[in-house]
């Protein structure tokens, strides 16, 4: 009797394309890296090594990416999954640049108690004598370094996948980290612990409602790969239910790492409560990447649904301005305040989106496509968002940083150079000329006046003068505001070098884009369309 003949399984090995990846691996393994030195080097190096190996990783990768983009290489690639694209290596080459900066904060040392730039009063103290001692036994959270590559490396995956799945692992890989960031204050304060549990139970929920719509989605289309649910849309002329409902779910857990209103609440309190130099990270990366997500989403996938989705986006858009220029205003506390602001820098970015000016939606051909003019306003909010997070680590009282507003009257006096600073990257928030700010605005809303969405843009244009408010006040605090006697007053403590070189970054970024923004314009347009 003969054996039964069995066909051997042919299962063909997929074709990864290691070269377009090799940014994202290396990230990857800069954290794995960065994990095994806080498990096994000893205390005293950890903080060396740690350094060493994020801005290493940093650096491989920023050049890996620069080289593929310059190269021309893109491919849909890891069986379709990951889309390296245009837009891909934009948001790949400013989420490692804006992650080096916020890691260059992130190493800041304050070792010397009375290390003022003024006298060595109790005011300029940084921070209590437990926080001093743990300085000098360095006892700081080394581990922030991996758990922000970690994050860093989501924030690369998250934007370039093609596929929902992957998305949800991306959302996933950063989100986790990010919990844990938040809980980090050096001094352990509960304000921080109650910052990351907020973010974590309502990051928990998003996530929740995204996988439900992508389940709709993939029940509608039959795949869960954004190429294949824009082939379904052209294919069926039947607006099923599922799409519909798949639609606002996957929609609600990205305008949930935006930041849009309705779904912004987390915001204040997470921006608040969490370490200052985590907060810059997360608002500007995070940010960057969730831009770039929503994006491909509703342009690759959802793009034949434009017309019952822009009307929604619109109206998020319009909210998302309006309440965080409105309640931005009343705000006390400085971290709170650019909280709201980047609720309203959200809403400014959704004009460009709403509008959906692209090539093959009419764009004009001597315009901004929406794709690109977000990519430039990604990068001006960025520059002074970081910049202004490095100046409030260092405007500090005694029990550590002074984030509120009143203590900072008269701060132009005493410290003008800081406050000068500071004020440049309130400017440029509000939008002046000769700031980046300004460029940006004029780019997404010329992208939004391109797609004829022109009440929208009016409606930003008239809100962009509301949200002036809230920079303008600042700045009249510090320059013609006296502190009232026996209130508390800050001082500026002299920063490292780190601090400096994130600063110096910001104001020159600041000035040059506002100056002559042609070459990152012309970049961002380059950029060009996204690939399925």
């Amino acid at each position: 009797m003969t054996a039964l003949q069995i066909p051997a399984l042919q299962i063909p090995a997929p074709d990864l394309q290691y070269g377009l990846l090799l940014p994202f691996m290396v990230i990857f393994a800069a954290a794995c890296l960065g994990v095994l030195v806080e498990a096994l080097a000893p205390r005293s190096l950890r903080h060396p090594l740690q350094l060493l190996v994020t801005f290493v990783g940093i650096g491989l990768a920023l050049l890996f990416t620069i080289v593929n983009w310059a190269n021309g290489q893109t491919a849909v690639t890891a069986l379709g999954a990951l889309s390296i694209d245009g837009p891909t290596y934009f948001v790949w080459t400013i989420l490692l640049i804006f992650g080096g900066i916020s890691f260059l904060i992130f190493a800041e040392r304050k070792l010397d108690p009375n290390a003022s730039a003024f006298t060595p009063s109790a005011a300029a103290v940084p921070g209590t004598s437990s926080e001093q001692e743990a300085i000098r036994a360095r006892l700081e959270h080394t581990e922030v370094y991996p758990l922000a590559l970690f994050a860093l490396t989501g924030m690369m995956l998250f934007p370039a996948a093609n596929d929902l799945v992957l998305m949800f692992v991306g959302l996933e890989i950063l989100s986790l980290p990010l919990y844990l960031l938040c809980g980090l204050a050096r001094r352990r304060r509960l304000l921080s612990q109650e910052a990351a549990l907020k973010y974590f139970l309502l990051g928990s929920l998003s996530s929740a409602i995204f996988v439900y719509g992508m389940a709709l989605l993939y029940g509608y289309a039959g795949s869960f790969d954004l190429g294949q649910i824009a082939t379904a849309l052209q294919t069926s002329d039947q607006k099923d239910g599922l799409l519909l409902a798949g639609m606002i779910g996957v929609g609600i857990g990205l305008l949930f790492k935006v930041g849009a209103v309705p779904f912004h609440s987390w915001t204040p309190d997470v921006y608040m409560g969490a370490p200052t130099p985590i907060t810059g990270f997360m608002a500007t990366c995070t940010k960057i990447a969730a831009v770039g997500a929503l994006l491909r989403v509703f342009y690759v996938a959802l793009g034949g649904m434009r017309w019952d989705w822009q009307p929604v986006m619109i109206v998020v858009a319009v909210a998302t301005m309006f309440i965080g220029s409105v309640l931005g205003i009343v705000q006390n506390d400085i971290k709170r305040m650019l909280a709201y602001s980047s609720i309203a820098h959200a809403g400014f970015i959704l004009v460009a989106v709403a509008a959906a000016s692209q090539t093959g939606n009419g764009k004009p051909a001597d315009s901004l496509s929406s794709v690109s003019s977000v990519m430039f306003y990604l990068v001006a909010y960025s520059v002074a968002t970081l910049g202004a997070f490095a100046i409030i680590t260092m405007i500090r009282l005694r029990g550590g940083e002074s984030n509120e507003l009143s203590t900072w009257a008269g701060l132009g006096r005493r410290s003008p150079i800081t406050a000068g600073v500071f004020a440049l990257f309130m400017l440029s928030f509000a939008g002046i000329p000769l700031t980046g700010g300004f460029m940006g605005k004029w780019s997404v809303f010329a992208a939004g006046w391109a797609g004829g969405d022109y009440a929208l843009v009016a409606a930003a244009v008239v809100i962009s003068l509301i949200s002036a408010v809230i920079y303008l006040r600042v700045i009249v605090m510090m320059f013609f505001t006296t502190p009232k006697d026996g209130a508390p007053v800050a001082e500026v403590v002299r920063p490292g070098a780190s601090t400096l070189a994130a600063i110096g970054i910001g104001v020159v970024a600041t000035v040059f884009l506002g100056v002559y923004p042609g070459p990152v314009l012309d970049l961002a347009a380059s950029a060009g369309e996204f690939l399925r």
